[in-house]
């Protein structure tokens, strides 16, 4: 049978895609080559039976405020997604057994602020007072295609609302380093080093150009809504959109792996997949997919790297490594057990720490304290584990994709399968000099490498979780390459979505449904 549209892989940003041209009547089929959808949106028992970990993504709050979601939320929420409310979105430890985190109620924000800084408190009232004000015209342009029309549109209303003054602050924040422009609104180094963390969520060191912008939306984003996770995890809203496609009268077929795209005279036809099996789509086929995959392998011509399409060249950013914990209880935090509260807890305490931890990963090195992520979702999720216990989240940013050398002069150069347990335990430590006690309460743990994100999801290639450095030479109309940001291949009718594409990494679904949206009319 023919279908107007395949999917070739099931990651948030093709389900989406999925989702939408169902809803205008398209038959989608979606195809997964893992035995479970959702790519790097997963949730699996990676520890212990019971104990629900979330793969890689665990913050779900860009789902929670897309358009995607927005326009799609009825049929979902009734196909069973549940999002969770974190109202203490998230924490740095600081030096000197101190900490600053950031809640709904801004009045606790700001007085923890001004216990350090006053004039930082203000001045954190202010950017949340005009956050309100700002915050929709850049989501305006995020949530275009660019370049078109729509975002040049957003640009003019955000220019006649805001005024040239406050739109070129604008502009110097999307080019900023976060070291420039915290340093240019805060004093204190605390505050710095609490925002400053979400640019290494990313691959942005505090002296990385355009690096700023994340870290005013996260930290702002947090403070007026708080964060979103999943109940029972991530998969919630793999499970819903799944559901929708089925409603529908699309399908989603796992452990189907595509062989090739099939083209016939500069158009995509269909696909081949292993085993042999042909599958034809009269309208579309859309790779959610990396471009070096798209264009090495899946539209293999035999020709080099250098003589294929610019997209196939997109570089990655550092690597990244996971940590799951099946803990016997919560962590013991050093500076307040009220961290126990909190979703996110970074420890990253300077801006300098930050920069040292980045220059030695892209010198290839281990860094040799590295900056951790410690999600603690049952604090807000008591079901992800059995009664009692509890479950820790650690993402390790950031870290080389092929080790040349240690920072730290204790772990000799190989490949990771060789030394991602004895890093592991250099993070272990770490974790136990702010939370003394934590190793004994450890019931389990599983240490998934760089290189074992990219045998995992081979989208993630180099295992950078975000499937492509997001500096601004590879942002924009640059997303995977100028000239092909939105979303369009030289085939006609294949589209490629993800993370590699415009409007980037995240689980805000923009690509997959911007471009359902175009090919729908809408």
């Amino acid at each position: 049978m023919a279908w107007d549209a395949i999917v070739v892989g099931s990651g948030i940003n093709g389900l989406a895609a999925a989702v939408h041209l169902g809803s205008k009547g398209w038959k989608v089929l979606v195809l997964e080559r893992a035995a479970v959808p959702g790519g790097a949106v997963k949730t699996a028992e990676l520890t212990l039976p019971g104990y629900a970990h979330d793969a890689c993504a665990m913050n779900l709050s860009m789902f929670a405020g897309s358009p995607f979601y927005a326009a799609h939320k009825a049929k979902l929420d009734a196909a069973g997604l549940e999002l969770l409310p974190a109202g203490k979105s998230f924490a740095s430890v600081l030096p000197g057994g101190t900490w600053l985190g950031v809640e709904s109620d801004a009045a606790q924000t700001m007085a923890r602020i001004a216990a350090r800084n006053p004039q930082d408190a203000a001045a954190w009232g202010q950017m949340l007072s005009e956050f309100g004000t700002v915050a929709p015209h850049l989501f305006a342009v995020l949530g275009s295609p660019v370049p078109s029309f729509a975002v040049l549109k957003a640009l003019w209303r955000a220019w006649r609302a805001l005024g040239t003054a406050k739109c070129m602050e604008l502009a110097k924040l999307m080019v900023s380093s976060p070291r420039a422009w915290l340093g240019a609104h805060f004093q204190d180094p605390g505050v710095q080093a609490m925002m400053g963390a979400w640019g290494m969520h990313l691959d942005f060191g505090p002296d990385v150009a355009g690096g700023a912008l994340f870290p005013y939306l996260e930290s702002m984003a947090s403070q007026a809504f708080g964060m979103a996770l999943g109940r029972g995890g991530v998969q919630t809203v793999v499970q819903a959109m799944v559901k929708v496609i089925a409603q529908q009268g699309g399908e989603v077929r796992c452990n189907a792996t595509v062989e090739r795209i099939e083209t016939n005279e500069g158009q995509a036809k269909g696909v081949l997949l292993q085993g042999g099996e042909r599958l034809q789509a009269t309208r579309a086929v859309i790779a959610n997919v990396h471009p070096k995959l798209l264009y090495g392998k899946l539209l293999a011509s035999g020709s080099p790297a250098a003589a294929q399409p610019a997209p196939s060249r997109l570089r990655s950013g550092p690597g990244t490594m996971m940590i799951h914990l099946a803990m016997a209880q919560m962590p013991q935090w050093a500076a307040g057990q009220e961290l126990q509260e909190f979703a996110y807890v970074h420890l990253a305490p300077t801006l300098d720490h930050m920069a040292r931890t980045y220059a030695d990963a892209m010198a290839g090195l281990l860094p040799a304290e590295p900056v951790l992520v410690v999600g603690q979702p049952t604090a807000f999720d008591a079901g992800r584990a059995p009664a009692g216990k509890h479950l820790l989240w650690v993402q390790v940013r950031v870290l080389p994709s092929v080790v040349q050398g240690d920072a730290a002069g204790a772990i000799a150069p190989a490949h990771w399968d060789q030394i991602k347990e004895a890093y592991a335990d250099r993070v272990m430590a770490v974790l136990e000099r702010y939370a003394p006690g934590l190793g004994a309460q450890v019931l389990a743990r599983t240490v998934v490498s760089p290189v074992d994100l990219e045998r995992e999801n081979p989208n993630l290639v180099d295992g950078d979780s975000l499937s492509g450095s997001h500096h601004l030479d590879q942002f924009f109309c640059f997303r995977p390459a100028f000239g092909h940001s939105r979303w369009r291949t030289p085939v006609k009718q294949l589209y490629m979505v993800g993370a590699s594409t415009w409007p980037g990494a995240g689980t805000g679904a923009g690509s997959g449904y911007m471009l359902a949206k175009g090919l729908a009319g809408a």
